[in-house]
């Protein structure tokens, strides 16, 4: 992979949707942290060095910055926001804070300059800011190429070398011209070719799964059923056939019929060697008493992998690695995904490795991929659509969709709910539609009216959001007749629930999933 870009994250949570940009545009690129040794990236031999954006302030004590020697390569380098300061300190301009802070959609007059080759001079166009310093003077040789009202650099170019920064976000969709100058950077200015598609991820990944897999080592592999873990699978079973165990454990959380489903799918239909383990009583006592959301999910990741201890133990000490389905979203949600500043805004249970106690590593082979693109790899695998496209379903199940107490019975009402949810949402030929939907089963209760009678039961929200990666979503309009059906299905055919309501909360402010 010698035409590819590096990128290092200085703790933006949007770090990974520059990488999803540069993929998107058929070029490899990887995320390595700011304080990466000098020597590696030198050993990186990357096309081009891309700086990403952080909530630190470049003047403040003790905050990210790069080796100087980084602007020294002969590579082309681009720093983005906080990036584009960390340029401008490192070659002796003059970063400030704003008096008035810019943050969302700001207007951008163009100078000039080789990133702005597609723009006119002078001409305006909107991007996204999320800035409270700004570059007050370039540093010599540094020319201005783009400026707003209230921030006079708002990009910069050395006059004679490949340095380049942005004050701006390129890489988030609000600024509509961004992906123009990425590209510019990728092709004109390092002259990458536009090579990397799933089925080169997939034969990248197929052969560094050789390399990390022993001719004689046996792999297990955590099964959901859900699209990261099926893909998972298959893309490890494509290289190392009849090597590979899936453990299927059916820890009670799960929707309606979808044991079977998996049972069918993997057995029947990719012949695939499956164990299914009944550890639902289990699971439920660990968690009975528990309402706190990331107690939940230490207590099911840690059920997890003891139910997998046990049945690894089972197929003797051939077993050396265990697969998970962990994607890029869930990294950055947990922690950088390459040991950078970036801020945890929850556990997931499937992310930062296993118990010392356990004998075999760790293999994430989607751990770079956003969900968008996994279904594109799951496609190049020559998996079903109905599986590929299928809504993604978290980790810990249902757990984290009833908001208290796991039980028995709230969990039985809850996939009652979902299970109407979903099938009238595919009569109505919205599925495909929507990045995910699903039913929350709240922890109140409200007075209602069933059959003359007065009820005192508890209420569901539903929840169904547009996506491109999971890491920013919009809340999906339905239409009123539809939302109507779902409600009074739900009302009429679930003992117990004689509410119902629609969440119209976008990511940000909330996140997708309630806990």
């Amino acid at each position: 992979m010698s035409d590819r870009i590096l990128i290092l994250d200085f703790g933006s949570q949007v770090t990974q949707l520059i990488a999803r940009r540069v993929r998107e545009s058929g070029v490899y690129c990887e995320i390595l942290p700011f304080n990466v040794e000098p020597a590696r990236i030198r050993d990186f031999g990357a096309k081009g060095i891309i700086l990403s954006g952080g909530p630190a302030s470049i003047y403040d004590k003790g905050v990210p910055t790069a080796d100087p020697g980084i602007l020294d390569l002969d590579v082309p380098v681009l720093g983005l926001c906080y990036g584009m300061h960390v340029i401008a300190q490192l070659s002796g301009g003059e970063v400030v804070g704003a008096e008035r802070h810019e943050y969302g959609r700001t207007e951008l007059q163009v100078v000039g300059g080789r990133l702005f080759e597609g723009f006119t001079p002078g001409e305006e166009t909107p991007v996204w800011m999320s800035h409270g310093d700004f570059v007050e003077t370039p540093p010599q040789g540094f020319l201005v190429t783009a400026r707003s009202d209230n921030t006079p650099v708002a990009a910069f170019e050395h006059g004679e070398r490949p340095i380049f920064g942005l004050q701006f976000h390129p890489e988030v969709d609000h600024t509509p011209r961004g992906v123009e100058l990425l590209n510019t950077f990728l092709f004109d200015v390092c002259h990458c070719p536009s090579d990397w598609t799933p089925g080169h991820f997939v034969d990248m990944e197929i052969e560094r799964l050789h390399q990390t897999v022993g001719p004689d080592d046996h792999v297990i592999c955590g099964l959901s059923g859900g699209v990261d873990s099926s893909v998972a699978a298959v893309l490890v079973h494509r290289a190392i056939g009849d090597r590979l165990t899936c453990i299927f454990v059916d820890h009670g959380l799960l929707r309606l019929h979808e044991r079977e489903q998996v049972e069918h799918a993997f057995r029947r239909h990719l012949g695939i060697d499956l164990i299914v383990v009944d550890a639902a009583a289990e699971f439920l006592e660990r968690l009975e008493g528990v309402s706190d959301p990331e107690e939940k999910r230490r207590r099911i990741g840690h059920t997890f992998i003891d139910v997998f201890e046990r049945e690894a133990n089972k197929l003797g000490d051939s077993v050396k690695f265990l697969v998970q389905g962990t994607l890029y979203p869930d990294v950055i949600e947990s922690v950088s995904p390459s040991g950078g500043p970036s801020a945890t805004i929850k556990t997931h249970h499937n992310v930062g490795g296993l118990p010392e106690r356990l004998p075999f590593s760790l293999i994430e082979p989607l751990r770079e991929l956003f969900k968008d693109e996994v279904r594109q790899v799951g496609r190049e695998l020559g998996l079903p659509e109905e599986m590929v496209a299928r809504h993604p379903f978290p980790g810990p199940g249902l757990a984290i969709r009833i908001l208290g107490e796991v039980t028995g019975p709230q969990l039985e009402c809850l996939r009652r709910v979902d299970h109407i949810y979903i099938e009238e949402i595919r009569a109505a030929g919205l599925y495909d539609d929507i990045w995910q939907a699903f039913a929350v089963l709240l922890p109140i209760r409200s007075v209602g009216v069933q059959g003359d009678y007065r009820t005192y039961d508890q209420a569901v929200a539903l929840r169904a959001v547009t996506s491109k990666d999971g890491m920013t979503a919009d809340w999906f309009p339905f239409p009123a007749d539809v939302l109507g059906r779902i409600s009074n299905r739900i009302a009429n055919e679930v003992e117990g629930v004689n509410r119902v309501v629609y969440d119209v909360s976008s990511k940000p402010p909330a996140t997708i999933e309630w806990e």
